[in-house]
């Protein structure tokens, strides 16, 4: 189903400024469950926007709030995963959702190549405009940044209790995942994953894309959606996630560009991440 009519006025994404010397950058791939008006809710009820399958709940908050105590850029989307996911590589088969977590979208079930060319020129290729142009002005500074995504998971997924509190995600390269695996381990509150409950390693992610085919150290959180459904549950894992990062951003031996290459191939096709 395509839209009658572009709007002009719908920006695809947030800026957030930041301190150029921060040597840190933040994404935030799922922030937002919008969608252009041309769109309408993809025929779905608005309750369905409101889930899981529309953003990651929570997670811009939190990065608004990172960025905010680390005074570093951040980028977020502001269109929802089911018009396109910017954390797919361009040809990625769950680039657009026809179906997720049991909810057809009738706005995607007969999309054609035409209409995914079109939301990838629109809405994709921006954001990744955006985090390469950011990348490279660090670059031109002799800032190598940490690229840090934020996301968030449902504590249930088909009738299965999610034990994490927080999980970190990454490809082969060790540097910033490893460090706050430790960090949060030191809390006995809290259970900790290693890649759960999804493999960090997915060939045209944002981060492979931006970062480790660049060498540059990265790594994305998840954290459990009911622990940030709220401002002040938001805070409390912006102050955690500042506490955590902050030595990595002064280690130079980190911030370094290190091909660590990838395991992406052997690594199967990602189901669907909710």
């Amino acid at each position: 189903m395509a839209p009658k009519s572009a709007s002009t006025d719908f920006s695809p994404l947030d800026v957030l400024e930041g301190d150029a010397e921060s040597g840190l950058i933040l994404l935030c791939d799922h922030a937002s469950n919008a969608l252009p008006p041309e769109y309408g809710t993809l025929g779905l009820p608005p309750s369905q926007l409101e889930r899981h399958i529309g953003y990651d709940i929570g997670a811009a908050a939190v990065t608004r709030d990172l960025a905010r105590r680390l005074r570093a850029p951040a980028l977020l989307t502001r269109f929802s995963r089911l018009l396109i996911d910017p954390n797919r590589g361009a040809d990625d088969p769950t680039l657009v959702m026809r179906l997720s977590d049991g909810a057809l979208v009738p706005g995607n079930a007969r999309i054609g190549r035409e209409e995914v060319l079109s939301r990838i020129e629109r809405f994709y290729r921006p954001y990744h405009k955006a985090v390469a142009a950011l990348v490279n002005d660090r670059l031109a500074r002799d800032v190598v940044p940490i690229l840090f995504a934020v996301h968030s998971f449902t504590p249930v997924w088909r009738g299965v209790p999610r034990p994490w509190h927080v999980t970190l995600l990454w490809d082969n390269d060790p540097r910033v995942a490893r460090p706050l695996i430790e960090a949060f381990g030191r809390d006995p509150g809290l259970v900790v994953g290693d890649n759960e409950p999804y493999d960090g390693a997915l060939e045209g992610d944002t981060l492979y894309q931006h970062a480790t085919l660049r060498g540059l150290p990265n790594a994305l959180v998840e954290i459990r959606q009911d622990l940030i459904g709220t401002q002040e549950g938001a805070e409390d894992w912006g102050a955690r996630l500042a506490l955590a990062l902050s030595p990595l951003l002064a280690d130079p031996t980190i911030r370094r560009i290190e091909h660590y290459g990838s395991r992406t191939a052997a690594v199967p096709p990602p189901a669907a991440r909710a």
